[in-house]
């Protein structure tokens, strides 16, 4: 009786148990067995009292196309038990989901590329169908370059690489970018390993800037600069260079870290550099065509490849402090001449003036020192006068030659930029491009002529014509020169060195005592004219050992000069 019992309650026991193993929980995936097929729905039995139904669009091509039957095995998630209607809710959508959760977090943490299928576009990029779970696709994630058209990219399975999952909140992000980004990568090293320096390749212009063209090596870009382009100027790659062509290239440098290539185009030609100097021998004269013109010069094509300068300071014999291109313009043809050749710096030095006639050496043949001229007042500067001349030819008087007598500055304030002047050529200088004029040398100098036979001794005739304090200003005999006699040169005497004791318009005699044609000026003095005259008079009426007086010597003096009535 006792066993009996135990018996019963162990089996139900076993009973329980084995229903609680069968029977799945919601929540999960399990296996069903599809046991008939009713329109667009398959009835499926998973263990349950009763079968769940599931649409046949949820099992993608399989339920399209006739592979599911009644007797397959297939796999959903259990939503309900069971519902309203007694029914178990099914899902395979949902299974597809968990398993693809589970798979792509496997491959997610092994760093591994997912196929998905881009299927739809929304806010900021595209959804991807990672078979089964949806994928975020960031725009900036679909290309290495941006794409204006994405429909030749959707519904087409394709790699992804996974950027970041969050299962709880149900979101994928994937890249497209990365993966086309590390083929490339791999693409590039396979391809800069078989490349040497001084490689000859061809490659196909794939773009064009302002400092180059990139050139597709056939899965790598290298970059021709403009320089490298041709021996000679290049102002813009597309003077030379149409994107789509066929171009051959010589590899300069690689860098094997970064995968960046040099290429150059002239160095398949001859250098013209090598044998520059033999061609362009010093001082000969070639015909160019000016290609740029900056501040300080401009330069000229003497052949492709070879350009020579034109400093600013070699483009004309006049026209100073200008812009080189108000002298020549770009595309002229001009002649100019070798100055300078430096085959290593790869530079020529130019001149275009050498070329033309030297108005320096044409005005100093014409006009030679001594000539008088005549030009307009074209600058007046606090240094004197600058005057317009012939061919363009400017002269210069100093302020010290204006006038004889007046200050430089004073005299400066009678001329005017625009008067016309006439003056003596003083000195050409063709080396230094200047000619020096005076306006005072048009006529004599009065000093000249005042002092004519004068020297340190001499005696002269003055009249007064003013009387200070400090002594009496004096005008000479011959001509206007002035003179000043200071006041203890008024007399040997000092009670008689007063000088109200003399009158505007006396007469009266002195010597020179200091007498100098470069600062023009004359010293004289009363004093030392009497001083003379008394060594004079003692030296012919008498000396000191005779006993006779002073007063004695110059009265027998004064009676011999005195004429007899």
């Amino acid at each position: 009786m006792t066993d009996t019992a135990v018996t019963m309650e162990d089996f139900e026991a076993l009973l329980f148990e084995s229903f609680e193993v069968n029977e799945p929980a919601e929540g999960h995936v399990v296996k069903g067995k599809i046991v008939a097929i009713e329109k667009d729905l398959a009835v499926i039995d998973v263990g349950l009292k009763t079968e769940g139904r599931v649409p046949l669009k949820e099992f993608g091509a399989a339920g399209r196309d006739g592979t599911l039957e009644v007797g397959s095995e297939v796999e959903v998630y259990v939503d309900r038990v069971e519902n309203a209607m007694g029914e178990a809710v099914l899902s395979r959508e949902k299974a597809r989901r968990e398993e693809s959760w589970v798979r792509l977090e496997e491959l997610f943490n092994k760093n591994e590329r997912v196929d998905g299928i881009i299927f739809n576009q929304v806010k900021g990029g595209f959804t991807v169908d990672l078979d089964g779970a949806t994928a975020f696709l960031p725009r900036s994630q679909v290309d290495i370059r941006p794409i204006r058209d994405i429909a030749p990219l959707m519904n087409i399975s394709q790699p992804f690489q996974i950027l970041k999952m969050d299962k709880r909140r149900g979101n994928i992000v994937v890249s497209r970018r990365a993966v086309l980004e590390e083929s490339r990568a791999e693409q590039r090293s396979e391809i800069v390993g078989k490349l040497e320096e001084g490689q000859v390749v061809d490659g196909v212009v794939k773009n064009i800037t302002d400092y180059g063209a990139f050139v597709d090596l056939g899965g790598i870009d290298g970059l021709l600069h403009v320089t490298d382009i041709a021996w000679r100027r290049v102002n813009h790659p597309s003077e030379v260079l149409t994107i789509g062509e066929t171009i051959k290239v010589q590899i300069i440098r690689v860098n094997m870290e970064t995968h960046r290539i040099s290429l150059g185009m002239k160095q398949l030609e001859a250098d013209p550099w090598e044998t520059i100097g033999q061609k362009y021998p010093l001082e000969s004269r070639f015909t160019g065509r000016i290609t740029n013109i900056t501040d300080y010069g401009a330069f000229v094509e003497l052949e492709p490849g070879i350009e020579g300068l034109i400093h600013v300071s070699e483009m004309s014999w006049t026209k100073k402090n200008v812009h080189p291109g108000k002298i020549v313009s770009t595309s002229q043809e001009v002649e100019v001449k070798v100055l300078e050749v430096d085959p290593e710096k790869r530079r020529i030095s130019l001149g275009l003036k050498q070329c033309l006639d030297n108005p320096w050496e044409a005005f100093a043949a014409k006009y030679p020192q001594g000539t008088e001229v005549e030009g307009e007042v074209k600058n007046k500067t606090e240094f004197g006068l600058f005057i317009g001349l012939e061919d363009d030819v400017d002269g210069m008087v100093h302020l010290s030659d204006l006038d004889w007598n007046r200050q430089g500055e004073e005299a400066l304030e009678d001329y005017n930029r625009g008067d016309m002047v006439k003056a003596v050529v003083l000195d050409v200088d063709i080396d230094k491009e200047r000619v020096s004029l005076g306006i005072k040398q048009l006529s004599g100098d009065p000093f000249a002529e005042a002092t004519d036979g004068m020297r340190k001794g001499s005696i002269v005739t003055t009249t007064v014509t003013q009387v200070n304090d400090g002594g009496i200003e004096v005008q000479l005999a011959e001509g206007d020169q002035l003179a000043f006699i200071k006041r203890n040169d008024l007399s040997r005497d000092r009670s008689e060195q007063r000088p109200e004791r003399f009158a505007v318009g006396d007469k009266v005699d002195a010597r020179v005592i200091q007498f100098d044609k470069k600062t023009r000026r004359i010293t004289l003095s009363i004093k030392a004219l009497e001083i003379a005259e008394e060594k004079e008079a003692v030296a012919q009426y008498g000396s000191t050992d005779s006993g006779a007086s002073l007063g004695d010597i110059l009265g027998a003096a004064l009676q011999q000069n005195t004429p007899n009535d």
